[in-house]
This record gives structure tokens, sequence and C-alpha cells, in this order.
């Protein structure tokens, strides 16, 4: 029995491809490229779709050939026994060295930067000739679409495994070219998110490279015109930042206005408005911004949305009590809400710390006096219990708004038994999660 076991393993090894270096059949490919150019050149082939299609077929192939047997969810084992990959030149820590590229060993599997291409910029040719073959004979788009298919699952990958290893630059161009490639009339409508991911990592890349803040604009304008948005409205902030990297002062007042009207809860688009308002001259007084949430509540005074944008800006303003009465207004709206309850409750400390502050400044003749001014702060303290109780009660796992509800139980325990019963209740609550 052990010997025909060991036959077999001898025979399977046998017969096994060998596992040696990278293999890129770079002069086969090289070979069609060329095939093609004279197709292209040729008066009687250029006329067809055809060949256009083919064009497309080859050099794209030719971007796909030295990561085309790559996946992220590969390991070590894997990778080596795969004869198109092989053994690397080099091993260094969590990094194998390929001809072709470069294997990241991240977390949960790998991911590559590819390192030599077969034809630099062949990804234009790829598209520029989709697009001549769709001119020259629309019957042909649903074999457009399948390659435009091929290229967008092809760049979508690429702009994932290279924002795992912070590769930016990368995965920006990578969905640029998503976008660029669904724009072709055969695909149909494009997926606009794939815009606002490349202008957002243009914006972010804007800080080393100013001309990402140009092409970030663009995409995002793109997204905006065809209507679509993120689901928290950061598109605006975003473009905003593409437009302060150029300099365009008015452009970027606009965005973070016509964002903030639409979700005034964003509070990016918040602190870009209070920065730019601070900052730059001639741009507007800040309480400007409160004007323009008030003129929208007398359209919609229920909207718990606004009521939080107009909290968050009178906090930006230093004004707590309209801060509270506007969260006020976001729990009677929206009492279901976690985030009404913390933060009103959160403004009531805040108040709480300020009359402490104003008092501990003081000079007093007797603790009396003390004590009878320091009164004050306990009982706004005081109106701040209910409403995190009720958020507790909301997310009885958020440790943040139990944490907070034993300190000020703690700070309360000597103006009544309630809240040092409070405070054990909590501080019990709060062990058992943590």
């Amino acid at each position: 029995m052990k010997r025909v076991l060991l036959l077999a393993v001898a025979a399977m090894l046998m017969f096994s491809p060998a596992a040696n270096a990278q293999k890129v059949n770079e002069s086969g490919i090289r070979q069609k490229l060329e095939k093609s150019d004279a197709d292209i050149n040729n008066e009687k082939k250029n006329g067809k779709a055809a060949t256009w299609l083919n064009r497309a077929k080859v050099y794209f192939e030719s971007i796909q050939a030295p990561t085309k047997s790559l996946m992220p969810n590969l390991d070590a084992m894997i990778i080596e026994m795969t004869p198109e990959i092989g053994k690397p030149t080099e091993k260094q820590d969590n990094v194998w060295i390929y001809p072709w590229v470069k294997i990241h060993f991240i977390e949960n599997g790998i991911a590559w930067e590819q390192t030599k291409e077969i034809y630099p910029g062949a990804i234009d040719v790829v598209l520029e000739a989709l697009q001549k073959a769709h001119d020259l004979d629309p019957k042909q788009d649903s074999k457009i679409k399948s390659q435009i298919n091929s290229i967008v699952e092809f760049y979508r990958n690429l702009a994932s495994v290279s924002y795992n290893i912070a590769r930016y630059d990368v995965a920006q161009e990578a969905y640029e070219y998503v976008c660029k490639a669904e724009m072709n009339p055969a695909y149909g409508t494009p997926e606009y998110e794939y815009f606002f991911f490349a202008g957002q990592l243009a914006a972010f890349m804007g800080a080393t490279d100013a001309s990402k803040f140009v092409s970030g604009e663009e995409l995002m304008k793109q997204a905006l015109a065809a209507g679509y948005n993120d689901e928290e409205g950061n598109i605006y902030y975003y473009l905003f930042h593409c437009y302060y990297g150029q300099g365009k002062i008015t452009e970027s007042k606009e965005a973070l206005l016509e964002g903030i009207a639409k979700f005034p809860k964003n509070e990016r688009i918040l602190d870009g408005l209070m920065s730019l308002y601070t900052t730059e001259e001639g741009v507007g007084d800040p309480a400007d911004l409160v004007a323009l949430i008030d003129n929208a509540l007398a359209d919609d005074p229920t909207n718990a949305d606004l009521w939080f944008g107009r909290g968050r800006v009178y906090y930006k303003l230093d004004n707590i009590d309209e801060c509270i009465n506007s969260f006020a207004k976001v729990v009677e709206y929206r009492p279901e809400l976690f985030d009404g309850h913390y933060y009103l409750a959160l403004f009531y400390q805040v108040k709480g710390e300020k009359i402490a502050n104003e008092v501990n400044t003081r000079d007093y003749k007797s603790q009396r006096e003390y004590d009878a001014d320091y009164q004050a702060v306990l009982d706004v303290y005081k109106k701040a219990v209910p409403v995190l109780e009720t958020a507790v009660g909301i997310d009885p796992t958020n440790t943040d708004a139990l944490d907070n509800l034993k300190s000020l139980c703690f700070r309360l325990r000597d103006d009544g038994d309630e809240y040092m019963e409070k405070y054990t209740k909590y501080s019990q609550m709060l062990n058992e999660l943590k």
C-alpha cells in the first residue's frame, strides 16, 4: 500500500508543470500587437469594426498578461505552485519580487503592483479601438460591452489591491479608467459611484500633485451632473477640496453651500464652510450659515437634519444655548435617533463645564457662596442625565454614552441618593460590556 502511494506521488510530481520563473509570453503578445498595427494601416481592414474589436482585445491582453494569474485570496503555497507565477527572484519581508510584479502579502490574502509593462499606454489604445468599433458599427455593441465589462472588472480589482497597499495614485488612475471605459455608448449608463471614488482619491492626491485637483473636479462634476450623490453627501466636500486646491474660492463656497443645503448633517461640509468663512476674506460671515439653515427651516420646520446642522454651526460659533435649543428640536422630531440624544446631553455637559470654569475663577468669601453658585453647574448636569439615559436605552451597547452617564452620575452623587444608584447601575453595565 505504501509503495503504491509513493508511486502515485512520484507520478503526480513527474507530470505536474515545474514552477520556475514568472511566465509572460511577451514576444507572442508583441507579434499580435504588430499585426494589429498592420491591420489598422490597411485601408480595407481599417474600416471594419471587427478589426478594431480585435485591436482592443490584443492590446488588453498585453495589459492583463503580467497579473492574469493573480487573485486577492491566494496564499504563498498556491502562488509558488502556479506555473504562470512561479518562484520569485527575491523574497523580502511580506513582499515577493518577480520580473513583472511585486506581490505583497497582506491580511487575508495578497495585493500586487506591476513594475513592468509590455506596452505603456495600452489602455488608451484599447478605449480608442472600442470607441472606433462602436462608431463604425453600433450593431457590434454587445461584443463591445463584453470587452468593456472585462476592462471594468480588471481595473476595479487593480484599484482595490492598490488601495490596500497605499498605492493611491495607482488606485485613482485605475478608477479613472473604469470611468472612461463605461463612457463608451455601448456600455449603457455608467456607474457614477466610480467617478466619485476616482474624484475622492484625486482630491487626496492633490496634496502632492496639484494636477489631480483638476481631474478630481471634472470627475465629481460629471457624477453630480448625472444626478449621483453618495449617501452622506461627501462628494461636495471633496469637490470643495478640488476647487480650493486650485484657488477657486467662489466655486469652493458654492460647492459647500449646495452640499449643506442637501446634507445639513454632514460635519465635513460644515467644517469646510466654517474653515472657509473664517480664513478667507470676503467669503462671508459664519453667522450667514445660520441664516441659510433658518431659511430652509422656515419651509421645513420639522426637518431634524436641518436642526442637527444648525446645532453644529452654533457649536462652532460657541453659542452653546442655541446649540442646545437646536438639538432639543432634533430629539423632538426624531425621538428614536441616538445621535440626537447623545449630542444634546453632550452639549449640556459643555454648558455645565463653561459655568464651572466661570465659578472657579471667582473669589468667594465662604464655601456657602461657592456652593450656591456651583449649584447652577449641577442643575445643568441634571438636565443631561435623562437625555443620556434615553440614548443608552436606544443603544445600550454604546460604551461612550455609558461612560459619560456614569461620570455624570458620579459628579451628582452628593445631590441625591438616586444618582449614586444610577452610578452603580451604569458602572455595572459598562463593566459587563468591556
